[in-house]
């Protein structure tokens, strides 16, 4: 039973899309479980780059069935978008891209409560929403009332739905926003979601039922995690955290899939880390090295342009990600970013009111006031891009590399020195 997982084992943005895009060749299914167009990556292929937000990065493959699964939040015009997009240079997905019934639409309405909701918190630390209407949607989706499922667009009573949806969320924007607030018309976002769902109608399915059947046939299926584990709803550093199990315990809910099929998850870090947004970052740099990471690994946001936070690698958060989603292996992204320093630090134990500790804390607040402990490597100064076996890289590269294994607790499988597929060593 060859299912594989692919998830991110910090805040997201470890480069899971080169990965997961060098091992489709492997597959059968590619599926994309959870998350939103929140969720960017970009993938190199043929010499170009192409930035995805929703639809799985193994779509460059035509003889790979791509999935979008339940678990995931859909603003149709994104998605139609992409496609385009796609097509318009030459990667067709007429055959190839599967979107589920169940999967939750994202509205007009959602984007709007993101907007007002976001203002009347902006007093506080932002939690990094990228007002794409996520949130909300997934929201709506657990109070079930006022939620629409892609299935649902193309029901005799859609329009009813909408109007039933606009007479509260019309309410509740006015009292959020007063006289500012203009009135919603559910005739428009009826005839304008129809349209949308013509677009789309191709390509909707029941991909619970597709997947189940693949499982149990023996396909070889690729899961493919968004954002990372540290942002997961119930097990990231809430709540500064995403609406979704961004972990790999979000596999089974999110795909309808069992997680007794799965056989192997591969746990992505980068050499270093990065987060986006507020919440607590133990080993952040704000400083001249944080700039330099950021500068030379292009730290911003693949949807949002937005500078991402950069600090040293925390193996204190990597090892607890690692045991949550199960990760059997490891693979470490843009090693060559750190090819500049003289020395590296990595975080080996927090102190946490006088207390060293190699457990993530539980709340944020004490992840807050967790002081990182940190063991100091020597560097490589000497560029990397050009090797493609563990000899070629430098001594320093190699031990670094060990460490990490050693710290996480997991073996190093992959290592990533640049955004080409060939620019990609495998460790054993």
């Amino acid at each position: 039973m060859p299912a594989t997982c692919v998830v991110g084992l910090q805040w997201g943005d470890e480069a899971k899309g080169k990965i997961v895009d060098l091992l489709t060749e492997q597959f059968d299914i590619v599926v994309r479980y959870q998350g939103g167009a929140n969720a960017g990556h970009t993938v190199v292929f043929g010499g170009e780059k192409f930035k995805l937000s929703l639809i799985p990065s193994g779509i460059f493959r035509p003889d790979v069935q791509c999935v979008i699964a339940g678990g995931v939040v859909i603003n149709p015009a994104t998605l139609i978008a992409e496609i385009d997009h796609l097509t318009g240079r030459g990667i067709r997905v007429e055959r190839n891209l599967m979107i589920s019934d169940r999967a939750h639409v994202i509205f007009p309405w959602h984007v709007e409560e993101d907007r007002l909701l976001d203002r009347q918190c902006s007093a506080g630390e932002n939690i990094g929403t990228t007002m794409r209407g996520i949130g909300p949607c997934y929201r709506d989706k657990v109070g079930r009332s006022l939620a629409v499922r892609l299935g649902d667009l193309y029901r005799d009573r859609f329009r009813e739905q909408i109007e039933q949806i606009l007479d509260a969320k019309n309410q509740l924007f006015a009292a959020l926003a007063g006289s500012e607030w203009t009135k919603l018309d559910a005739g428009a976002v009826y005839d304008e979601y129809r349209s949308y769902a013509e677009r789309l109608r191709p390509h909707v399915a029941d991909t619970t039922a597709y997947l189940l059947s693949a499982v149990e046939a023996d396909d070889r299926i690729l899961f493919e995690g968004a954002q990372g584990a540290l942002l997961d709803i119930d097990h990231g550093t809430f709540p500064f955290v995403t609406s979704s199990n961004s972990s790999g315990v979000g596999v089974s809910p999110g795909a309808g899939v069992p997680a007794r099929y799965l056989t192997k998850v591969l746990g992505i870090v980068k050499a270093y880390c990065t987060r986006v947004g507020g919440g607590p970052f133990p080993t952040e740099q704000d400083n001249e090295i944080g700039q330099l990471i950021r500068d030379r690994g292009n730290e911003y946001g693949t949807v949002t342009r937005r500078p991402r936070r950069c600090g040293w690698f925390d193996a204190v958060a990597a090892r607890y990600t690692a045991r949550l989603s199960g990760a059997d292996s490891l693979a470490v992204m843009l090693l060559d970013v750190l090819s500049t320093f003289p020395e590296l630090k990595i975080c080996t134990a927090y102190e946490i009111d006088g207390r060293r500790t190699t457990d993530f804390p539980s709340h944020v607040d004490d992840l807050r006031r967790a002081v990182p402990l940190y063991e100091t490597m020597p560097g490589w100064q000497a560029e990397i891009t050009g090797a493609r076996s563990p000899g070629e890289l430098p001594q320093a590269a190699r031990e670094y590399l060990a460490r990490i294994a050693q710290l996480v607790g997991r073996p190093v499988e992959l290592v990533s020195v640049g955004p080409d597929r060939q620019q990609t060593i495998r460790m054993a």
